[in-house]
């Protein structure tokens, strides 16, 4: 039986790219999974229904707008009247942003801080709390290499994820009194749609710098996540572990 059977994972941002190979990979462990999205669509909810169907697990749906506060606290109350016990948080929801200095606005840098930061503080408060209770839990975050390495026109981008790189470095150290190991995946160029959003000229330099010179895979970001998360990791806290093809 796999270590992840009757445990609950819960993956933002879970209906493309990178989260839904995420949570197959958890399902196909034998994981219960809680599927989080921002719309509820018939394709996303009939996929989630699939899982369920050929992994025998449970799966529950929860949507929610990180941009708005209230909505994620409501998503997170229904957890708690539901009282599902979540052992794995994966804060994988997040946007890129491509704009010089110059051009970027304080109120387009509040909203990109707003999904890919401060959102996933409050979720991570929240589930937190749960798994306090419970003395035991992971979570792992998606941070990047745009957090890490500085990229001409990602001050917004990469300053919110260096954020995430930090907050994950502190919370590994405030949750370890309660057995709740906290880390970080800092991927480099992904095939997925975000990476569609980039500009040729953007792909390019990046995967001149890769020394594989190649994308990453979804599901070789997910396998990583999915190792993070298992026992084999569990002298593992407070890392952002770089997934970059040798940049």
């Amino acid at each position: 039986m796999s270590e992840f059977a009757n445990k609950t994972v819960l993956v933002t941002g879970s209906n493309r790219g990178i989260g839904k190979s995420i949570v197959e990979r958890f399902a196909k462990a034998g994981a219960n999974i809680v599927a989080c999205a921002r719309k509820e669509t018939s394709e996303f909810v009939e996929y989630i229904s699939g899982l369920s169907k050929e992994y025998n697990v449970n799966t529950t749906t929860l949507f929610f707008d990180l941009s708005d506060e209230d909505s994620i606290k409501d998503a997170i109350k229904s957890l708690y009247s539901n009282k599902i016990k979540i052992d794995v948080l994966v804060n994988n929801a997040g946007v890129v942003s491509m704009k010089l200095l110059q051009m970027t606005s304080m109120d387009e840098l509040k909203d990109i801080f707003q999904i890919n930061f401060f959102a996933q503080v409050q979720i991570t408060q929240g589930i937190s709390k749960l798994m306090m209770r419970q003395k035991t839990g992971v979570i792992v975050n998606l941070c990047s290499v745009g957090g890490i390495d500085a990229f001409p026109a990602y001050t917004s981008y990469g300053c919110s994820k260096a954020a995430m790189a930090y907050f994950t470095k502190t919370m590994s150290k405030e949750l370890a009194p309660y057995n709740i190991r906290v880390n970080a995946v800092a991927p480099g160029l992904v095939n997925t749609d975000m990476q569609g959003d980039l500009t040729d000229k953007a792909n390019t330099e990046v995967l001149n710098r890769t020394a594989l010179n190649r994308s990453a895979s979804a599901e070789e970001i997910a396998e990583t996540i999915y190792y993070l998360a298992s026992d084999k990791a569990s002298y593992i806290t407070g890392q952002i572990i770089r997934i970059d093809g040798g940049m």
